[in-house]
């Protein structure tokens, strides 16, 4: 059924066309509800466990053992630096009742050689770490593809022209 504008609606067209016409007037002259919330919380609670699979998760260490231990080491170092340094302190300190001069400076005397040991020794412990840690080889298998691209580039002048040739 085509439309002809020229023949004139049956009273049942006229009344329908009106009450569309009426319809979209008022959908479009009335505001939009305004929300009242702005969020919603779904209440309903997740499941504790889903058809989900495992997914295996390898693991991947961020920091390779040998700097882990040579931070293990050199800590060590450090806080046994530290103990030696205080019980150092302590003894100059009575020492220094004695009223005997520049005990400050025969401590630093004594306690550096020890710090010095101990970081050489962190030091060795961390190459030898090093230097026995394994290879590693990857083993790639599927087709290989290789594209070789030969770029001359000419320049010319200092104010500068540039061309690239890609072949």
């Amino acid at each position: 059924m085509t439309y002809d504008p020229t023949t004139p609606l049956s009273p049942i067209e006229a009344a329908e066309a009106k009450r569309l016409i009426t319809g979209v007037y008022d959908a479009l002259s009335t505001p939009a509800p305004v929300p009242t919330t702005t969020s919603y919380r779904d209440p309903t609670e997740p499941p504790a466990y889903g058809p989900t699979p495992h997914v295996p998760q390898p693991e991947t260490r961020i920091v390779p053992s040998w700097a882990a231990g040579t931070a293990l080491v050199s800590i060590a170092a450090g806080a046994g630096a530290t103990g030696l340094g205080c019980a150092a302190w302590l003894f100059f300190k009575g020492l220094s009742l004695v009223s005997v001069p520049s005990l400050d400076h025969f401590a630093l005397i004594v306690v550096t050689p020890f710090a010095g040991a101990a970081m050489l020794a962190a030091g060795i412990g961390a190459a030898i770490a090093k230097a026995k840690s394994g290879t590693t080889t990857n083993v790639f298998e599927g087709p290989v593809t290789q594209n070789t691209e030969i770029n001359n580039t000419s320049h010319t002048s200092w104010l500068g022209h540039t061309r690239n040739d890609i072949g």
